[in-house]
């Protein structure tokens, strides 16, 4: 090489040194996102009410639809539009790849979690096997004659209670249904046969979720980090124990049964118990997986499975209850296309457009769980904005359903939107940002396929079934949301319970 090539070489390394050098500088000029005045200290947590979402989304009214706050010292953004949404989580998702830990999370999860555990070798594993085997369209269709089974028991459960007059809890029921189904696939346990057991896993899924959605002040204040301030910790430590004292128990009483020597279901179908513990004891796993990633995957697919499922029925029912006019119209069309001989099924959902726009209309007024987090992993430019590694951000897909810029009468429950030109595509498997109940990308939820199915069963067999109304016969339900890393309504739904048609003769007993 002579001389003039290596001047050539030496000028465009020091070339693109100098553009990397400019572009650098540039993006470390870029403005923060607005928002409000913080505090010293305490940043902007003086702002928050109990229920996030709410006020991240008034907020957005007065900052913006990207803003940032300070919760302590902990730095965070916040989204509220479709176009944003997909800023973040789609062009840059792997810079928003990672989510949070609190101490309530590493306490209860025995910092295992798959939901909260960083996108790497492990997730990548788990995600895989939760995709392709645990909750893949095989295994599904493998379990569905328990889930047939459950939908039926709970119908019975209501029917006898309806023949009596009796003013039935609707909130409990959906609970322990879904609480049945999850129990049942996972551990081929029904919550019901044991009822203590099943009022303290029902009472430990409920405080999981209520203490993952509370703001530790330990967590986000650096010098309050081994102050145990609001008792999240000591509360985290005795759900913890609860949870691991019950399935302690059940996996010991499994591994009798295996003997060391397999499934040992006797030919049955694993459940996904046998298929975890298949797992940990193979050679030949990508992954360590210990008994400690076993009992927080088993807590993952609870708190996932159990709560979201129910308050999304309860929901559609509360809004059914106030629009007797939508009700009356996804009866007709169930009594079209199912008729009165025999129960509606999973596999008639695509014949049931109207009761798939109920199931969208609920989740796009009332997500189960109202806002999507992730936490940067590096920084990044997005909207003209320097967005800083580390960065919380909540993507609030509840003030996203509510924006009148993307729905024509937001306040308004009305599932025939999704019937309409333009809004009939919308779909709910994170490729519309419109609507994501179960978010997008990567770390989408992979229980979608269970839960679409579960909630066409459930609400279609209630609609066709029964009618429902509240005891005093007025349509005054109360919305009112509880606070948590879900939202469900906040007061138990009671309603009176008239039959429609002999349950026992569509359910073929």
């Amino acid at each position: 090489m002579d001389f003039t090539q290596i001047g050539g070489v030496v000028i465009f390394f020091a070339s693109t040194l100098l553009i990397l050098s400019i572009y650098k500088q540039r993006r470390s000029h870029l403005p923060s996102p607005p928002g409000p005045f913080a505090l010293p200290v305490i940043g902007h947590l003086h702002l928050l009410g109990p229920r996030i979402h709410h006020t991240f989304h008034d907020l957005s009214q007065r900052y913006g639809p990207l803003f940032q706050i300070r919760l302590g010292s902990v730095r965070c953004v916040v989204v509220s539009t479709p176009e944003l949404a997909k800023e973040f989580l789609k062009t840059h998702e792997l810079v928003f790849s990672a989510r949070k830990h609190t101490t309530a999370i590493d306490i209860v999860t025995y910092d295992s979690s798959f939901a909260f555990s960083p996108y790497g070798p492990y997730w990548k594993y788990i995600k895989k096997l939760c995709t392709y085997e645990l909750l893949g369209a095989r295994n599904l269709s493998n379990f569905e004659p328990i889930r047939k089974f459950e939908v039926k028991d709970f119908l019975r459960v209501l029917s006898n209670k309806a023949k009596t007059g009796e003013i039935i809890n609707v909130t409990e029921e959906l609970v322990k249904l879904t609480s049945n189904v999850i129990s049942h696939m996972m551990l081929g346990l029904r919550c019901s046969e044991t009822e203590g057991e099943a009022e303290a896993a029902r009472n430990v899924i409920r405080d999981v979720t209520q203490i993952f959605g509370e703001f530790d002040v330990s967590d986000i204040i650096w010098f309050c980090k081994n102050f145990d301030l609001q008792g999240i910790r000591r509360r985290s430590e005795d759900i913890q124990k609860r949870y691991d004292t019950l399935l302690e128990k059940i996996i010991t009483d499994r591994e009798k049964k295996r003997g060391g020597g397999g499934s040992g279901s006797g030919g049955d179908a694993k459940d996904f118990l046998d298929m975890l513990l298949d797992v940990m004891e193979s050679k030949n796993s990508d992954v360590k997986f210990t008994r400690e990633h076993l009992k927080a995957l088993i807590l993952d697919f609870f708190t996932a499975g159990t709560d979201t499922t129910a308050i999304a029925v309860e929901w559609s029912i509360a809004e059914l209850l106030r629009n007797p006019k939508v009700l009356e119209k996804a009866q007709e069309e169930i009594d079209n296309v199912v008729g009165s001989g025999r129960l509606l099924q999973e596999s008639d959902a695509s014949k049931l457009p109207y009761i798939m726009a109920i199931i969208k209309e609920t989740f796009r007024l009332h997500p189960p769980i109202p806002m999507i987090s992730r936490k940067s992993v590096s920084d990044c430019a997005i909207n003209g904005y320097m967005i800083h590694a580390q960065t919380l951000l909540f993507v609030n897909i509840w003030s996203i359903g509510r924006n009148p810029k993307y729905w024509e009468s937001p306040m308004e429950f009305r599932p025939e939107r999704f019937l309409e030109p333009g809004f009939g595509s919308i779909d709910v498997k994170g490729q519309n940002f419109e609507l994501m109940p179960f978010g997008t990308g990567r770390r989408g939820c992979p229980g979608m396929l269970l839960a679409m199915q579960e909630l066409v069963s459930i609400l279609g067999a209630l609609v066709q079934c029964f009618h429902l109304e509240l005891p005093d016969g007025s349509q005054n339900v109360d919305m009112t949301e509880r606070p948590g890393l879900t939202a469900p309504r906040a007061y138990d739904l009671v309603c009176r319970v008239v039959p429609r048609v002999d349950v026992a003769l569509v359910s073929g007993d």
